[in-house]
């Protein structure tokens, strides 16, 4: 079978336009949630939404063990649900809007984009800025900083005072856009790129037998700190965990990373993530015949596979990451068939993740060697 085949049952384009259609801003996903329950709802045994507004979700293994078998080993499997934007900061005089970024934004992007501020109704809007014509020397030609930038969404201020309150969020407005073949650009595709994966994988372990109990866990406000990830951890008690994330891709000016669109998902290598499961999924790639590189990840991976390893007692975790290019911009970059093959990759490890391959998480830490 080759990585391209489309016996996935579900069309890819499509689902990344619901995925990123919905804002799902950080601290504010419960859309985004209701999107995941229409998506993954009807491929688990059981769902729900912890305090903290993750998604959770539980699949029993099929076919159901013997009666007094021994407990089946739970693997966790994980993708952060929010999206970075914006946040009002003040309404002021004719109407217009001073807003914050919500997540990392980088200011250079700011200046003529589209937004919808989802106020008491959704609104369009611009971002806007003095004329170049009378900004001075002291600003002309350069980054505007975000106090030289407003909101404008052609509204009478009375209008725009009783339909807008400080604190309102707002999203990027920009539809999922099909380039060239099978790259597509749009917002959010960090992380919807991933949860498109993560719903793929559950589309074909619905089709295969697999002796793990799969528990699923959308994370919350990823992009302000990993803080979904902490207490959503603790409800789900796993033997291992899986992350599902991004990664910088190769484009002109970044040519010292390991990832490029088309060239398949990354494998995380490094102290964050556990050998035993980094390997076995080099080995799962290998034989499935599936595009894939490894990401060497000296430090903390930035993802919430950071706060998984450290949760508890310690929860060997791994990371898959599909490559992107224009990270954290409205026109994030992505080829499909990397989101296939990570969701196929997932697919694969959840299959295979039985009490053997528990064992090996703590062998191999005390002195175990890899074949």
């Amino acid at each position: 079978m080759t990585p391209t085949d489309r016996d996935r049952g579900r069309d890819l384009d499509a689902l990344l336009e619901a995925l990123t259609a919905v804002p799902g801003l950080s601290g504010h996903e419960s859309d985004m949630a209701d999107c995941l329950t229409e998506q993954l709802g009807p491929l688990v045994d059981s769902h729900w939404r912890d305090p903290m507004g993750n998604w959770l979700g539980r699949r029993a293994p099929r076919p159901a063990p013997a009666a007094g078998a021994a407990p089946a080993p739970r693997l966790l499997l994980s993708a952060h649900m929010d999206a970075i934007g914006f946040m009002v900061t003040a309404v002021e005089d004719g109407g217009f809007l001073r807003f914050t970024g919500l997540g990392g934004w980088d200011p250079r992007l700011l200046l003529a984009q589209p937004v919808t501020v989802l106020g008491a109704r959704p609104l369009p809007g611009v971002v806007g800025s003095r004329p170049p014509h009378v900004l001075g020397p002291e600003l002309s030609g350069k980054v505007l900083p975000p106090d030289e930038l407003f909101i404008d969404v052609g509204l009478p201020e009375a209008e725009v005072r009783a339909a807008v309150r400080v604190g309102d969020v707002i999203a990027p407005r920009r539809p999922l856009q099909r380039l060239q073949g099978r790259r597509r650009a749009g917002r959010a595709l960090d992380n919807r790129a991933s949860l498109a994966a993560l719903i793929l994988a559950m589309d074909l372990l619905a089709r295969r037998e697999h002796q793990a109990e799969i528990l699923l866990l959308a994370t919350v406000q990823e992009e302000v700190g990993l803080r979904g990830a902490r207490p959503g951890v603790w409800e789900l008690v796993a033997d291992a965990a899986v992350v599902l994330d991004v990664t910088f891709a190769v484009q002109t000016g970044v040519s010292d990373v390991p990832g490029s669109l088309g060239g398949g998902p990354l494998i995380g290598v490094g102290p964050n993530m556990h050998p035993v499961i980094e390997r076995r999924l080099r080995q799962l790639a290998a034989a499935a015949e599936l595009k894939h590189g490894r990401e060497p990840l000296a430090g903390p991976s930035g993802t919430d596979a950071w706060a998984f390893q450290v949760a508890a007692a310690g929860l060997p975790t791994g990371l898959i990451s599909v490559p992107i290019r224009y990270m954290h911009s409205p026109v994030e970059t992505v080829d499909l068939a990397d989101i296939e093959r990570a969701g196929r990759l997932l697919a694969e490890f959840a299959a295979a993740f039985d009490a053997a391959l528990v064992d090996d998480l703590v062998g191999e830490l005390h002195g175990v060697t890899e074949d």
